[in-house]
């Protein structure tokens, strides 16, 4: 080949020894090209230094490499309005959309009627990625509106069996159920549980079930009086924690539906005279990064941001592509830390982590 002469997919192909189809199908990431065929041909057009023409490869496709993250507006204290939890999983979402030839491109939910006009049907996006919801009651009119309109996408959730469109999600009954079982042990006996337990609220509501069945499982007492509801907020969580104490019922463990619950609440905690753990332990769900910087450090419910995040991306693109693919939940995993106390069997309060997978459904 003339050095003047820029290669083509062609002289990969012959230097392979393959069809030029499988050089195209191999440089885009299809899963019908063998790792081993794979990788020789991306050390061809390496040696080659071939680069693809991402522009007449789109129009040949008719897709725009490109997938569209969406994220719900929330309300936090550092003004982002992006919920830090969401924040973990951009990483791997963008690791994951690179490896496959995909750009990501990220904006807030504008929530006008039609967001396939503004993505996909505009060809802005091969399909979306939706990431957090506000009241469930209201976004699943949506969610429906995009599967009658046949634009791809794919969400970060609660799994259900009745849902629209493909979900991701973690084991939320179970990681309730292992928060509150570990206060159980820690000899917490009335525990309190701060979060949304209705449908509005779905990943809530299954951690509360989680909860509730602990406690039943125990034999110990459901006391309605020990939930109040909070959204992922911390001046809801100020606002839970508050009511909770004004209630007058004692409780000697709080579990949070989230970490963010469960920071806000610790700070009323202190400012009621009370010390966590010592009168009241606390539990959280996420782990966040601002959990293991608390005083005291924050025992959690750990979801996995980063297999999540690459799920998302790569469920999403099976989608497009026509491929069988079905909502997951992944499992969560219970962080340990000084939040939570200590067993009622033991005597010094450690402050290092400890993990124990709580499994999935």
């Amino acid at each position: 080949m003339s050095a003047q002469r820029k290669a083509t997919s062609f002289d990969i192909a012959q230097a392979a020894g393959v069809s030029q189809p499988t050089v195209s199908r191999a440089l885009r990431g299809s899963p019908t090209v063998s790792t081993a065929t794979r990788q020789r041909i991306e050390a061809i057009a390496k040696q080659l230094n071939y680069t693809v023409d991402r522009s007449a490869s789109n129009l040949r496709s008719g897709k725009t490499r490109t997938l569209a993250l969406l994220i719900f507006r929330d309300p936090t204290p550092d003004e982002t309005e992006v919920n830090p939890f969401f924040l973990g999983m951009l990483g791997s979402m963008m690791g994951a959309c690179a490896e496959h030839g995909y750009d990501l491109l990220v904006s807030f939910q504008n929530y006008s009627s039609d967001w396939h006009t503004d993505y996909e049907d505009s060809h802005r996006a091969d399909g979306l990625i939706l990431l957090g919801y506000g009241d469930y009651a209201d976004y699943r009119a949506r969610l429906d509106l995009l599967v009658a309109q046949g634009t791809h996408f794919i969400r970060w959730g609660s799994v259900q069996p009745d849902e629209p469109g493909l979900t991701v999600g973690c084991d939320n009954v179970a990681g309730g159920a292992v928060a509150t079982r570990h206060l159980i042990e820690r000899g917490c006996r009335r525990i309190a549980f701060l979060g949304d337990a209705t449908d509005h609220y779905p990943e809530f509501r299954d951690r509360h079930r989680g909860y509730v069945k602990a406690i039943a499982a125990e034999g110990l007492e459901v006391d309605p009086r020990l939930q109040v509801d909070a959204i992922t907020t911390e001046d809801d969580g100020t606002r839970a924690a508050q009511a909770l104490i004004a209630r007058g019922v004692p409780f000697d463990g709080i579990v949070a539906a989230s970490d963010l619950i469960a920071l806000a609440a610790m700070r009323v905690l202190a400012g009621a005279g009370l010390i966590v753990p010592r009168d009241v332990a606390v539990i959280g769900f996420d782990d966040i990064p601002a959990a293991s910087l608390a005083n005291p450090p924050l025992t959690t419910v750990a979801q996995d941001t980063v297999q999540g995040g690459r799920r998302l991306v790569e469920m999403l693109l099976a989608r497009i592509d026509h491929r069988p693919v079905s909502s997951t939940v992944l499992p969560t995993t219970l962080v340990v830390r000084r939040s939570s106390g200590v067993p009622v069997a033991t005597e010094s309060d450690g402050d290092t982590d400890t993990n124990a997978d709580t499994g999935t459904a």
